[in-house]
């Protein structure tokens, strides 16, 4: 029965705002910059309001459904991993997304929603290393991957539970994976940098 909170989890994450916000106006934003569905691409297209209303329902796909998990649930042996597993769900929907044949976005900002579910004090800290690494370096790419990736990192420091610790490091994982583009276009030195933009 409690299968039931992971779908959800999915199937919200699924839900491509990104795509159906600039459908609203006319733009497919699979069809401009860099053809994404997520924020980073959406304020690229057609600007910073969209781009951070796009940002907030994507980090709310990640954080909701946990959010309503952890209510919902009973106090059992399994209620973190449901919830946990809830979160990552929405994560995996968002990247994978059945709605659009599982052709996805990258997952940072629904990513960053998980994260924020399981550790406001993580997000804290990877969001000044995201703020630093952007600002330093010229890639927003850069500031997704350091930032996601040392959130397992502040969660260890942070005494997380095993269970936080490993969803987190998922996570951040297929975020990594996702952004196999980047990370080429960076170590050839081909990535645009918002500098230039």
């Amino acid at each position: 029965m409690y299968i039931i909170f992971p779908v959800f989890g999915y199937l919200l994450g699924a839900i491509p705002f990104g795509l159906v916000i600039s459908r609203l106006v006319g733009v497919d934003v699979r069809k401009e910059g860099s053809k994404n569905i997520g924020a980073t691409n959406v304020n690229r297209v057609l600007g910073k309001k969209l781009g951070f209303l796009t940002l907030i329902c994507d980090c709310l796909k990640g954080f909701l459904p946990m959010y309503i998990a952890a209510q919902l649930l009973p106090e059992t042996a399994s209620k973190e991993l449901i919830v946990a597993c809830t979160g990552l769900l929405a994560a995996v929907g968002h990247m994978f997304p059945v709605y659009l044949g599982f052709k996805g976005g990258k997952g940072v900002a629904t990513g960053l929603g998980v994260f924020l579910y399981l550790s406001p004090a993580a997000i804290g800290i990877s969001l000044f290393v995201f703020l630093a690494s952007v600002l330093l370096s010229g890639f927003v790419s850069v500031g997704s991957l350091l930032a996601s990736g040392l959130i397992p990192l502040w969660l260890y420091l942070l005494g997380g539970s095993k269970i936080t610790i490993v969803t987190a490091s998922i996570v951040a994982l297929l975020i990594w994976i996702k952004h196999h583009e980047n990370i080429s276009r960076l170590l050839r030195g081909e990535e645009k940098s918002w500098k230039k933009s």
